[in-house]
């Protein structure tokens, strides 16, 4: 069932019934299936990405990497699970070589936000021993897809 979770993940808004045919099954069995992923915890949602610099929203995100002292016997458990807890927190890595231990992605409305949620959220958390933010400029490609992709001007200049 890779290929079922393939192609969810590519498009999501693949019907049942396409799906089945996509695959050579029946609906039944491709719905069932969904179903079974979904309870067992496989499929843990399903998200729209959206080129936010088109619409009016106002947002940043930043990339912020966090060094840690982990905890004796929760080793980073406990200390991602404070993390991730907060909205602000759209995704966390732990990481497996390099000078830091988590990678965050998050997201706020000004920058001063973002600097104000790791100076007065972040950084405090006990364990936290050091913190480094990345502004996010502008997005090229997210989650596969490529943002802005052969935008041309009126001359028909890339």
């Amino acid at each position: 069932m890779d290929k079922l979770l393939k192609l969810i993940e590519e498009d999501a808004t693949l019907t049942t019934e396409q799906l089945a045919l996509m695959l050579s099954m029946e609906a039944d069995e491709v719905k069932s299936t969904i179903d079974r992923y979904e309870s067992e915890g496989v499929i843990l949602g399903r998200k729209t990405i959206i080129d936010w610099d088109k619409t009016d929203s106002e947002t940043i995100n930043a990339i912020i990497e966090v060094k840690v002292t982990p905890q004796r016997d929760r080793g980073f458990d406990r200390i991602a699970e404070k993390i991730y807890n907060y909205p602000e927190v759209k995704s966390l890595y732990l990481m497996s070589s390099g000078g830091f231990d988590f990678t965050l992605l998050i997201e706020g409305k000004t920058m001063r936000e973002v600097a104000l949620f790791v100076t007065q959220k972040l950084a405090p958390i006990e364990s936290v021993t050091a913190t480094a933010t990345h502004f996010v400029l502008r997005k090229y490609k997210d989650k596969g897809v490529i943002y802005g992709a052969n935008e041309t001007d009126e001359r028909g200049n890339e």
